[in-house]
């Protein structure tokens, strides 16, 4: 593959230190995909409203990641983002915010993450609107889905698509759909729609609570996936940042060969996390690679890269470097 700039540029001065961690574990990933294995990416943090869409779209068109695990924030934040994209303010300043102006934000009912403000109106309100006709409507026949299912099913609405702010190019969402990527949503509750679907279920708009597919059913279906594909191929993980979209899909593994005793399936292949967390205090997302050894998640061969930086400004410079731009 031709080398762009932005890879020139790395090639040029990624030589040490975290740099040196970065270029390291891009050409690792080239190499996995290189010697016929796929990788797993998940996503945890605010990166769909850092609009990692933009380089994570192409990375998903040009068959550079085969399955996604993310929080219910990335899910919903990537279609936020497409339909509400003008409507969304930046605070440069956000750090000499005071609780008065916090307050004033609110009253706006924009919601604040860091630097970016998401308009509830605009975004939240408009999701809610379309997706409750799916889930009511999937509700009275009886129907589940997982909740990408139900935000796959909106994304063809004409209703919605009258929206759209952003070039559909840069939705991460859009191209996983397009490629039917394997997606998987743990704690899909823990979002502003999920508490909206609870909201709807108080109310009796949906009947049966269990109409979204639970957290427990995406793990059967991890395992149904991981399963024979890993005996196909080699399956890499890459990890931006930790939480639940890092630690539930890796675990897949020693559930497994420790519960299911199907010693025969192979650990993950190649092994990447992005992360600013510190090893302090028992936290899970500056744990090193190598502790994961202890709980049958990875194996000592496993090739393994910590970058501990902004992973807003890792990810896309690893994407631009595996793309080759």
């Amino acid at each position: 593959m031709s080398q762009g700039p932005v890879s020139q540029f790395i090639d040029l001065h990624y030589r040490h230190f975290n740099a040196a961690a970065l270029k390291d574990a891009a050409e690792a990933y080239s190499r996995h995909l290189d010697q016929g294995g796929i990788m797993l990416m998940t996503l945890a943090g605010a990166m769909s409203t850092a609009e990692l869409g933009i380089s994570l779209a192409e990375m998903i068109r040009q068959g550079k990641v085969h399955g996604i695990v993310c929080t219910g924030a990335n899910l919903e934040e990537d279609i936020f983002n497409l339909v509400a994209h003008d409507f969304y303010e930046r605070i440069p300043n956000y750090r000499d915010l005071t609780p008065i102006d916090e307050q004033a934000l609110l009253a706006r009912h924009m919601n604040r993450v860091t630097d970016t403000c998401i308009p509830e109106m605009e975004a939240m309100r408009r999701i809610e609107d379309v997706i409750l006709k799916e889930w009511m409507a999937a509700d009275a026949k009886g129907e589940r889905f997982f909740p990408h299912e139900f935000f796959w099913r909106i994304l063809d609405s004409p209703e919605l698509q009258k929206s759209f702010q952003i070039d559909p190019k840069n939705s991460w969402m859009i191209a996983a759909k397009e490629k039917n990527l394997p997606m998987f949503v743990p704690g899909w509750e823990d979002s502003t729609l999920g508490n909206m679907y609870a909201g709807h279920c108080i109310e009796g708009d949906v009947k049966n609570v269990h109409t979204v597919r639970s957290g427990i059913e995406y793990m059967i279906s991890l395992a149904d996936w991981y399963a024979p594909t890993s005996h196909k191929t080699s399956i890499g993980f890459f990890q931006i940042g930790g939480g639940i979209a890092g630690d539930f899909p890796i675990c897949v593994v020693p559930m497994l060969h420790q519960d299911l005793r199907r010693t025969d399936v192979p650990l993950w292949g190649y092994f990447c996390q992005i992360s600013d967390s510190t090893t302090s205090y028992g936290s899970y997302s500056g744990a090193v690679p190598n502790e994961k050894i202890t709980w049958g998640k990875l194996g000592e061969k496993t090739p393994k890269f910590v970058i501990e930086s902004d992973a807003t400004i890792v990810a896309p410079l690893i994407f631009a470097k595996v793309l080759g731009w």
